[in-house]
């Protein structure tokens, strides 16, 4: 694009090196931003950001770590110049029973989910402030309606939309913009294993007709770019999923009902059991963080 509000604007986008972190990379590149790719794995870091036809720095960086999160602030900063706008999509899932999950893998996804969305905010607010620049939280449709079997997912998902609804309030009158993403199932690797574990692939299949389809990455990363050229308060993928909002106090006890009858049989008669932290980029935060989290996830 030769003009637009992105044009010549540094976004940062954690998460980056796959999935709809990468999908929404080649969006904002398309859009004329320059960009600012942070997460785990550095050679798809380097590769997605050689790939993209516009500015691109690729750094390694774990989000859960707030001090190498100020050091890529900096260098971003030196690099591309102050940031107008964030896009914290950095985010792993894990599924399986809570009774039988594994505390250090369940700890982690609340960590990496929440804690680095917050860490991230905070890296980036001086930018954000000085450019009157907007910040978007990726929740999810599990902020909307909590489900069995994904219990540090959506405890996670529901803590950074809280999280994005107070930093939202705190900054506003300093003219910084704070945005909220509810993105239903995009193709990514991370579902793609999940489909592989039949209790999961149930708990979509059994959603309503809408809710349980599965949306090109690229999809996805439209609507949320859109989102950060408009500075949208709310974006939900796909758009109706927005009549959830007044409703979503129902939820839960439909989900009880459905589990009650239906969870002995999602599994075919097996064992419920723990999938570990899902998908590649799952498997590229438990290498990066082993030395730390106690062991094996």
């Amino acid at each position: 694009m030769t003009s637009g509000p992105l044009k010549d604007r540094t976004v940062v986008v954690t998460g980056a090196a796959r999935g709809l972190g990468a999908a929404l990379a080649h969006e904002l590149a398309r859009r004329g931003a320059r960009l600012a790719l942070l997460g785990h794995e550095g050679p798809g870091l380097e590769a997605l950001a050689a790939s993209l036809a516009t500015a691109a720095l690729a750094v390694e960086v774990d989000v859960t770590d707030h001090s190498a999160l100020d050091d890529a602030a900096d260098e971003v900063r030196e690099r591309l110049g102050r940031p107008s706008a964030v896009v914290a999509n950095a985010g792993i899932a894990e599924g399986g029973p809570f009774a039988t999950s594994d505390p250090v893998t369940w700890r982690r996804v609340i960590d990496v989910n929440v804690t680095g969305s917050a860490h991230t905010a905070r890296a980036f607010l001086p930018d954000l402030r000085a450019t009157a620049g907007y910040f978007l939280q990726v929740a999810s449709l599990a902020a909307l309606g909590a489900t069995p079997m994904m219990s540090a997912y959506c405890a996670s998902k529901s803590g950074v939309e809280a999280f994005a609804h107070v930093l939202q309030a705190e900054v506003a009158h300093e003219g910084v913009a704070v945005g909220i993403a509810y993105p239903a199932w995009a193709d990514t690797d991370m579902i793609r294993e999940a489909e592989g574990y039949a209790a999961l692939h149930e708990l979509r299949v059994r959603m309503p007709p809408g809710v349980r389809t599965i949306h090109p990455p690229e999809a996805v990363a439209a609507r949320l770019a859109r989102a950060v050229e408009r500075r949208s308060t709310t974006v939900y993928f796909p758009a109706w999923l927005r009549l959830v909002q007044p409703v979503r106090w129902a939820l839960p006890p439909v989900v009880l009902r459905l589990a009650r009858h239906e969870l002995p049989r999602w599994d075919a008669g097996r064992p419920l059991r723990a999938t570990g932290r899902l998908g590649a980029g799952g498997r590229a935060d438990r290498a990066a963080s082993a030395p730390d989290d106690g062991g094996p996830g």
